[in-house]
């Protein structure tokens, strides 16, 4: 694809990397000042593929990586973990301080407009380990019998930021720590529908990961096994796509069409990413309604 980079012209070469999900796109530098034509084209990619990668920016920094997240729209930070200083909105993720976001999730679905994009950067990587998957929520949808598509279609979900943390994962009390005093310093619940109207593309895709924490109207047992069902679903091996990182690699997603899991395989490894995510707006059900948010304060024991 033949398009321009700022007022050079550049060639543009997208290559697909599964069936369902991933594309890398070569031949282009990120920035902010890209050729409309430029970003429109990877705009495209993203919607189409779900999540992009682009090797080789080396040189991109916090600002330049700010920059191109400000093409998608207004950028928006975490609502209860601060931004990195000097930055307005990027999230430093320090494996070492025990953020480790190793189970299946969308960024900040807890919130009714949770971010629309997300761009995310390695920093420093371990020496083996750290990957991080994706999963394609729409194909999910999709590929559901029409009977569950239906019953999906009319379901809604709480969400919130106070979730099983530990999960089945191995238990780190550094991260344990961090997700008591801050990730859950302030509670949010939010009401989702199950199923989405992606704002963009008009397709349908399924609103599930680490913050759902019970589908509305069914029982705990019930809810469980649904969830499972759903879930599992978007993280079949054809519905996702594994990333090896190197330094100077960008991963950029459709947040609202996607889950992901970063692999905790590397030990007490340095891994730091940076990532970026762009404003989104209230969900949208199949049935027209749109997700609201409830702020429950701050966590009891906290200071105010």
């Amino acid at each position: 694809m033949s398009t321009t980079t700022g007022t050079a012209p550049t060639l543009l070469d997208i290559r697909p990397i599964n069936g369902n999900i991933g594309a890398e796109i070569r031949g282009v530098t990120l920035s902010g000042d890209l050729h409309p034509a430029t970003f429109k084209a990877i705009q495209d990619a993203v919607y189409q593929y779900k999540v992009v990668f682009v090797r080789g920016q080396d040189a991109i920094t916090d600002e330049k990586q700010e920059a191109f997240g400000r093409l998608w729209g207004p950028l928006v930070g975490h609502p209860t973990v601060p931004s990195l200083g000097g930055t307005e909105a990027i999230l430093d993720v320090d494996g070492s301080r025990g953020d480790r976001a190793s189970s299946w999730h969308a960024d900040i679905t807890f919130l009714d407009a949770y971010p629309s994009i997300t761009i995310l950067r390695p920093h420093q990587l371990p020496e083996r380990g750290g990957d991080t998957l994706w999963g394609n929520t729409t194909a999910a949808y999709a590929e559901l019998p029409e009977a569950l598509r239906d019953l999906a279609d009319k379901v809604w979900a709480l969400h919130s930021n106070q979730y099983d943390y530990v999960g089945d994962r191995k238990l780190r009390q550094d991260g344990l720590k961090r997700y008591n005093e801050v990730f859950t310093a302030a509670l949010y619940e939010t009401e989702h529908p199950l199923v989405a109207v992606h704002p963009v593309t008009g397709e349908r895709t399924l609103i599930v990961g680490h913050f759902l924490q019970r589908l509305i109207g069914f029982g705990s047992s019930d809810s469980r096994r649904l969830i499972d069902i759903f879930t599992d679903h978007a993280t079949r091996p054809e519905n996702t796509v594994r990333w090896h990182w190197s330094l100077g690699d960008v991963a950029i997603w459709d947040n609202r069409a996607t889950i992901h899991r970063a692999v905790d395989d590397y030990d007490d490894l340095p891994r730091v990413v940076r990532r970026t995510t762009v404003a989104g707006a209230p969900v949208t059900g199949v049935d027209g309604r749109r997700s609201t948010t409830r702020y429950l304060g701050k966590k009891p024991g906290l200071a105010a």
